[in-house]
């Protein structure tokens, strides 16, 4: 680590249930284990609490976990994608230093946090999110 020393690699989970964003982070965090855990927020749903996605609810959630050393974005559904990368087209919405991972959403989400409250860089925790395509349940 070099001038983010110290700083923890953020992850947002974006999805199209508020329900599930926040599940899905609490699933994170908790097996993360003990310890310094990751920045991880949810940003589900809409801004009135129904279903699908909101702009201002992702570039919120990234602002709450940017320390410096980048923020993952995982999401869970194509149009949740859109957004994103919409808000990374526009540049100046979310923190510097902002990826969109390719993952698989929940197990994705659990490395991404695992491997972010190691200490590891955002390539790192971009990496092990998206090895989560590898796990095998048979």
């Amino acid at each position: 680590m070099s001038d983010t020393e110290g700083q923890l690699v953020g992850v947002v989970l974006v999805s199209h249930s508020a329900a599930v964003a926040t599940s899905v982070a609490e699933l994170a965090t908790g097996l993360a284990g003990g310890g310094t855990v990751a920045p991880v927020a949810p940003a589900g749903g809409t801004l009135d609490g129904g279903l699908g996605t909101s702009a201002e609810l992702i570039a919120a959630a990234a602002a709450s976990v940017d320390r410096g050393a980048g923020v993952a974005v995982l999401t869970d559904l194509g149009s949740a994608v859109l957004t994103v990368k919409a808000l990374l087209a526009e540049g100046d919405e979310l923190p510097d230093n902002t990826r969109l991972v390719d993952a698989p959403f929940v197990e994705g989400a659990v490395a991404a946090v695992v491997t972010a409250s190691a200490g590891a860089d955002l390539a790192a925790v971009e990496a092990a999110a998206a090895d989560a395509y590898t796990y095998r349940k048979i």
